[in-house]
């Protein structure tokens, strides 16, 4: 038998500056190696395998070796989702220079939240989305309509697999930035993947930011009636 979730552990975890700069820097999905998580967080590579080793040990990072190189990632998308809900809740920081700016101006735009788009980009996706009637916000979750599942496949997503993925298949997460609910789950996955696929979006180099390539825009604008 056990008691109540020690939420005091993980938060004395996250607590600290380092760790929760590493984690937000995973949130995008992608995995980095400790050199770079060490670049980012300005320490030394010695203090960034200690705190990388914490976060292992809690089970909230895991990491794949290729030859002498150790990569590392977060654990899951409900890690991810813990950190989006935190980063709601924080206030934020002060920007004391033009490239901080810079970053946090594309974050905000476009980002990647895990395996799906966040950001005012998102945003304006499930807006198009809602405005030509393929899909509606019922609670915490989107449901598709006839037409939404059609347009869905014309982009080469099948919604009905998506739909039997062992997760949420449309959940309404609600952006950090933007204070509105942004496409997650399976379906919102499988739409990140494939705009990505096909280059309408591309991953920033370096971070978690997102962008919309000119082709995207136009197509996407196209697709859905609307001028991104």
């Amino acid at each position: 038998m056990t008691g109540d979730a020690d939420i005091a552990a993980i938060g004395a975890l996250i607590g600290d500056r380092t760790r929760a700069r590493f984690l937000c820097e995973l949130v995008g999905g992608e995995s980095r190696r400790a050199s770079e998580l060490a670049g980012v967080a300005g320490v030394s590579r010695a203090t960034a395998s200690f705190h990388l080793g914490r976060l292992l040990a809690a089970n909230l990072l895991e990491v794949s070796t290729d030859g002498r190189h150790r990569a590392y990632r977060l654990a899951g998308p409900e890690v991810a989702e813990a950190i989006e809900a935190l980063q709601r809740l924080a206030p934020r920081q002060a920007i004391r220079s033009l490239r901080a700016a810079a970053s946090a101006d594309a974050l905000s735009y476009a980002r990647f939240c895990y395996d799906h788009l966040a950001g005012r980009l998102a945003i304006e996706l499930v807006d198009a989305m809602a405005t030509a009637g393929l899909m509606t916000l019922q609670g915490d979750r989107f449901e598709l309509t006839g037409q939404g599942t059609a347009w869905f496949a014309e982009l080469g997503i099948d919604a009905a697999r998506a739909q039997a993925a062992r997760r949420s298949f449309a959940r309404a997460c609600l952006d950090w930035s933007e204070r509105r609910p942004h496409l997650a789950g399976a379906l919102g996955a499988a739409l990140a993947a494939r705009l990505l696929e096909l280059g309408w979006i591309e991953r920033a180099p370096h971070s978690r930011a997102a962008r919309l390539t000119p082709e995207g825009r136009a197509r996407l604008g196209k697709a859905l009636a609307v001028e991104l």
